[in-house]
């Protein structure tokens, strides 16, 4: 009797821990329970401690409701300009609605990388490979946006389409860094061109500017020298006609004066000539002493001065000029002027 109590004890005792498991549900954080009364779906259970009906209710799916992160395999895409390239890349899905998750899609890894395939040679297929190589965040976006609307009824939510390797061939590799050599040589003839032609310019421009200034100093100088001769034709005019007044009031020494200027020009000439001749001819110089006397007078009866001219060394007087030059050499003046 007493082993027969102590194994039904026991057996009751395990009846009840059974009993009392499947009634309590621990749910970790970040998963969702679905429960199902007969193979019926009924609710939901949250993370935290959940009571179960025993022998009625049991858990049907256990959910993961945190970010995941599901690999696209490589394959193979025929883009619009028939450029074959190998493709791979990532997607990132929540799950937000778990029974929708569990009840209206089988597989739901399976069913989410099949429509990113899909969608990827869809996107790629219908661009060119230039691109499609340069374009990478825009492919994305596109197969992004079908793929999250064409899974919106599963209950989960394709946060982000990654584009990993784009692959063309290793011939069409080839081609494009031949195309790209070419084309950036291109641009440095085109840029050493423009240096060339902008040099080119610059020096014609800096030509022109030194020749415009050329010109405005030879028009200056011009100018300068033109009002120069001007100024001294106006003291020439002024210079004759105050002697030409002189003469007219009857004063002389106004001829001296000119005849006194020539002559001692002709004599400045005549010994700057460069040349080995030696030309000996008379000099009067009295006719030039009594120039120089004639000019004291014009001074004097310009400036109205009141007194005499000073008396030549040894008490001579001024010569006045003879009328005809004399043939003689020149002598010691005397006292009545003569030679």
């Amino acid at each position: 009797m007493l082993t027969a109590t102590t194994t039904l004890v026991i057996v009751l005792l395990v009846v009840a821990l059974i009993i009392l498991v499947s009634t309590i549900k621990i749910v970790p954080q970040g998963y969702n329970y679905t429960v199902e009364n007969f193979g019926r779906y009924t609710r939901t259970l949250t993370p935290g401690l959940n009571i179960l009906v025993p022998f009625i209710e049991r858990i049907g799916r256990k959910m993961n409701m945190m970010e995941q992160v599901l690999d696209i395999p490589t394959q193979e895409v025929i883009t619009k300009d028939n450029a074959s390239v190998a493709a791979d890349g990532v997607a990132f899905y929540q799950i937000l609605d778990a029974p929708a998750a569990a009840y209206e899609v089988a597989s739901l890894d399976k069913a989410i990388l099949n429509l990113v395939m899909t969608n990827l040679r869809s996107v790629m297929g219908s661009m060119d490979l230039d691109d499609l190589l340069s374009n990478r965040d825009m492919i994305s976006e596109r197969i992004l946006k079908v793929a999250d609307e064409a899974s919106h009824n599963w209950g989960i939510k394709i946060t982000r389409i990654e584009i990993k390797d784009i692959n063309p061939p290793k011939n069409l590799v080839d081609a494009m860094a031949r195309q790209m050599m070419a084309e950036r040589e291109k641009r440095a003839e085109i840029l050493e061109a423009e240096g060339a032609r902008n040099a080119e310019i610059l020096r014609a421009e800096g030509k022109k500017q030194a020749q415009i200034l050329e010109a405005e100093g030879k028009r200056e100088a011009a100018y300068r020298e033109a009002e120069a001769r001007e100024r001294l034709a106006e003291a020439e005019a002024t210079a004759t006609r105050l002697v030409s007044e002189a003469i007219a009031a009857g004063d002389v020494q106004a001829i001296n004066y000119f005849v006194a200027q020539k002559y001692t020009e002709a004599l400045g000439k005549i010994a700057s000539a460069n040349n080995q001749r030696v030309i000996l001819m008379p000099l009067e110089a009295s006719s030039l002493v009594g120039s120089i006397a004639g000019i004291a007078e014009i001074a004097r009866s310009a400036f109205g001065a009141e007194a005499e001219a000073p008396a030549a060394p040894g008490g001579s007087r001024p010569v006045s000029v003879p009328s005809s030059r004399s043939r003689r050499s020149p002598g010691p003046v005397g006292d009545d002027g003569n030679a």
